[in-house]
Formats: structure tokens, C-alpha cells, sequence
């Protein structure tokens, strides 16, 4: 395995280093309580990857099993235990514990421990994932679409559900 083709092609480097400090407030509130911040959006990295803190309640669910078709996920444990389906079973992660899953393959999430739980969701490459997480906030105020809206909407978002 070698490196990937240079992205930079300057000689002295550049000042582009971005900060988002601790207290920045969250990015989307979920009626459960629980929130997303964007640490770094697909946007924001050129496409390289997507970098999300996923906080929940003690009482948040999260997506049943599904798989992308473009992209990979990862999981990373901060805080609590979080259950992830690694395409067998429930399997539960508590801090520290690091979960990939390639493109294609079957995942889920969710908070069933009864404690708060957060994590880090890593996307690669990196996915307009946002507009995915702002929809279910903004369904739980203003109501789910149509069957076939919501459908078209996981089409377009590479969610693919599995039973």
C-alpha cells in the first residue's frame, strides 16, 4: 500500500488549520434530547470524510440495521455504552470500543442502557450527512412526509434498511 496522490502541490504549506472548541454549541437538537455536532463535514474537508459527535439520552433510540452503498462508518465510543448491530447482533460498546463498517456492510445503533451515551460517527468519503441528520429533527416538528417521500429521501441519502 502506498500513499495517495499529493492534494497539495505548494512548497512552503499553508495556514488552514480549522479549531472548533468544546463549547461550540450543537448543530441539531433531537425531540428525545439528544444532539449532533459537525466536527468536520464532508464539505468542509473536501470530500475526504465526515466527522460527527452523536450525544443521546438515556432514553434515545437510534437507526435499525441498514447498510450504504457508498460509503463507510465508523464508530468511536466517548461516553456510556452504545449498542451496535454488527450485522450478526447487538453487540455492546462502551468507551473506547471502535467499530468500522466497509461500504455494503449491515450496522445500526442505539442507546438501550438507560444512561446517557455519546460517540463519534466518522464517514468516509465524506457524505453530505447532514441534511440526514436536520431531516428527523425537523419531521418530529413538523410531521414524516409520504411513504414515498420519506422512501425517496433514503434513496438519496444511500440508507438502504434492512428487516
Amino acid at each position: 500500500m502506498s500513499y495517495p496522490e499529493s492534494r497539495y502541490h505548494g512548497e512552503t504549506g499553508e495556514v488552514t488549520a480549522r479549531l472548533r472548541r468544546a463549547a461550540t454549541p450543537f448543530d441539531v437538537r433531537y425531540a428525545s434530547g439528544g444532539t449532533v455536532d459537525y466536527l468536520a463535514t464532508g464539505a468542509s474537508t473536501d470530500g475526504l470524510f465526515g466527522l460527527y459527535r452523536w450525544t443521546m439520552t438515556a432514553t434515545s433510540g437510534g437507526p435499525e440495521p441498514h447498510f450504504h452503498r457508498t460509503i463507510a462508518e465508523s464508530f468511536f465510543v466517548l461516553v456510556g455504552t452504545v449498542a451496535i448491530f454488527d450485522g450478526r447482533e447487538w453487540v455492546a460498546c462502551g468507551v473506547g470500543d471502535f467499530v468500522h463498517v466497509p461500504p455494503g456492510g449491515i450496522h445500526g445503533f442505539r442507546n438501550d442502557s438507560g444512561a446517557p451515551a455519546s460517540m463519534l460517527l466518522h464517514f468516509a468519503p465524506g457524505a453530505p450527512r447532514e441534511g440526514y441528520f436536520e431531516a428527523f429533527a425537523e419531521w418530529a416538528e413538523t410531521g414524516r412526509p409520504s411513504d414515498d417521500e420519506v422512501a425517496e429521501f433514503y434513496r438519496l441519502h444511500d440508507n438502504i434498511w434492512r428487516p
